[in-house]
């Protein structure tokens, strides 16, 4: 398994007022501290413009989440997306979101008609212009995007050709099976978040009793296999399909502060990565 670590299992958000956030070069350390190879790249300005911190930390890139706004008939998302992808490393995956033009994940939009032809429009345009480019685009369903529901992942699915981030917590929070998908479209997976989640939790988001940032910090994502996504299952499908990407490691969390010296997130990624290793 290609096993990698996220900046956001340690608090780091691009949600303006998402809790604490640690500096680049202690979430870096820990990362390295506990074995591990790879990340994703965090919010914009999280890493050093003009510093090579991931190399120090003998650590790669291999992903960068995106959201941007396809939905909107009057932007055009492709020149800014030309712009970022094009200053990340070869091989580094641009995981899209849908995003709704608003700040955080709390609340959405109703998406009608036209916006949906120009989300999927653009959704076509931008797989076939990172095709031409060597790039790998994939769109990631995600909790207060545009994308959110079983019904919004199966149009996309069905109306258009762009890759999938399968997020296993986003998609259970959203009301979709991701072990269902991983069955049904293995041939457009290619990119993978790995989260577990409490289900009971995540009814109560989708019930409209919990905002998704109060579930955040009720715990609603769990060390992996604590939780009730079936990431073994998911694991093992992907592995039978012939997936041969990466496994980036997710426990989205909100600190209220720095903490100590040697704790903190790094024991539930610990954990999370000694599960993992179990299923290799």
């Amino acid at each position: 398994m290609r096993i990698a670590a996220a900046p956001i299992s340690w608090g780091v958000c691009e949600v303006p007022g998402w809790g604490h956030q640690l500096s680049a070069g202690r979430v870096l350390a820990e990362m390295a501290e506990l074995g591990l190879t790879a990340t994703e790249l965090g919010p914009e300005g999280f890493l050093p413009a003009d510093q090579d911190l991931l190399g120090r930390h003998g650590l790669r890139p291999v992903g960068g989440f995106v959201p941007v706004v396809l939905h909107d008939p009057g932007h055009d998302p492709l020149p800014g997306l030309r712009a970022t992808w094009s200053g990340f490393e070869e091989g580094t995956v641009v995981v899209l979101a849908a995003a709704t033009g608003q700040d955080g994940y709390d609340t959405r939009p109703e998406l009608d008609e036209t916006g949906w032809r120009t989300l999927l429009g653009n959704l076509d345009r931008i797989a076939a212009e990172a095709a031409r480019a060597g790039r790998v685009v994939t769109l990631h369903p995600h909790v207060g995007t545009m994308v959110e529901s079983r019904q919004e992942v199966d149009r996309v699915l069905e109306g258009s050709s762009v890759a999938l981030c399968l997020d296993t917590g986003h998609l259970l929070i959203g009301g979709t099976d991701p072990l269902d998908v991983v069955d049904r479209a293995p041939g457009r997976i290619a990119h993978v978040h790995l989260k577990d989640v409490d289900a009971a939790l995540a009814a109560r988001v989708r019930s409209g009793e919990l905002s998704y940032t109060q579930a955040v910090r009720a715990g609603i994502y769990r060390r992996l296999g604590l939780g009730d996504v079936d990431v073994k299952g998911i694991v093992a499908g992907l592995t039978a399909a012939g997936y041969t990407g990466w496994y980036v490691m997710e426990q989205d969390v909100i600190l209220d502060a720095e903490p100590p010296a040697g704790a903190g997130p790094a024991d539930d990624v610990r954990a999370s990565v000694a599960f993992l290793r179990g299923l290799a």
